[in-house]
């Protein structure tokens, strides 16, 4: 499988155990996250346009090249996978998706025409994260996730993409776990208030990619993080299997 990610940082979060995770289930897979940091749906666009340098290319999580040209990695590979994601702190406002998103869906869907297109549900910001960003959403975590919840929706939806439901399953753990409620002295999935911690918030957003995009069982997966351990993996597996077949 060849899976390609033009997206920011939180594609580089969802990719940090995804080549293992695929590899303990015998799936060979090409992966490549195309980021630019803080990257918008409107800035891609405009990249993709005017064939600009300015891409990272993250071969396997690892960069590999700087300043690297997006429709030079749409005609490197025949792709599989392409996934497409807004920035995070306009997630949850729709009208920033448009029309930048119909655009390069039709522009890549033109140089890619095999490609299973998939939008990336991200996360929530933590609760108590400090940030003129979460302002946009009265700084509410629960609201921010409903409005990135009915964007997403509506942006696979405009393009007829499917979603990876990776900001499902961490609210879903915020929600109804007391090892991951954060609020009341569980672990928190962020790093920095936005970005994923490298240990347990990397492990479910890779988890619920490979899951969803092989259409398998979480607990079919081997793989295991050394900083991560088996009991709070056995909530995460049923988790990732609770949010996946409830779609």
């Amino acid at each position: 499988m060849k899976l390609l990610s033009i997206g920011n940082s939180f594609s580089e979060d969802a990719h940090g155990y995804l080549y293992d995770l695929f590899k303990s289930v015998g799936e060979d897979i090409h992966l490549v996250n195309a980021c630019i940091p803080g990257c918008t749906l409107e800035m891609h666009w405009n990249s993709l346009l005017r064939n600009e340098e300015n891409y990272l290319y993250q071969f396997k999580g690892v960069t590999t090249k700087e300043n690297a040209v997006l429709r030079d990695i749409l005609t490197s590979e025949k792709w599989d996978v392409i996934t497409l994601q807004q920035v995070s702190h306009y997630s949850g406002k729709y009208e920033t998706y448009q029309p930048f998103l119909a655009d390069l869906y039709c522009e890549i869907k033109a140089i890619c025409p095999d490609a299973k297109f998939y939008i990336h549900k991200t996360w929530a910001y933590e609760h108590d994260f400090v940030s003129s960003n979460f302002e946009i959403y009265n700084n509410d975590q629960k609201y921010m996730y409903k409005c990135l919840c009915d964007a997403s929706n509506k942006a696979a939806e405009s393009i007829g993409a499917d979603i990876i439901p990776a900001g499902d399953v961490i609210q879903y753990l915020r929600e109804n776990t007391k090892e991951f409620n954060y609020k009341n002295g569980g672990l928190s999935f962020n790093r920095d208030g936005f970005h994923l911690t490298l240990d347990y918030g990397r492990y479910v957003a890779s988890l619920c990619w490979c899951c969803k995009i092989l259409g398998i069982d979480a607990f079919d997966v081997k793989f295991t993080p050394d900083a991560c351990r088996d009991e709070k993996l056995v909530i995460i597996k049923n988790a990732v299997n609770t949010v996946l077949k409830g779609e």
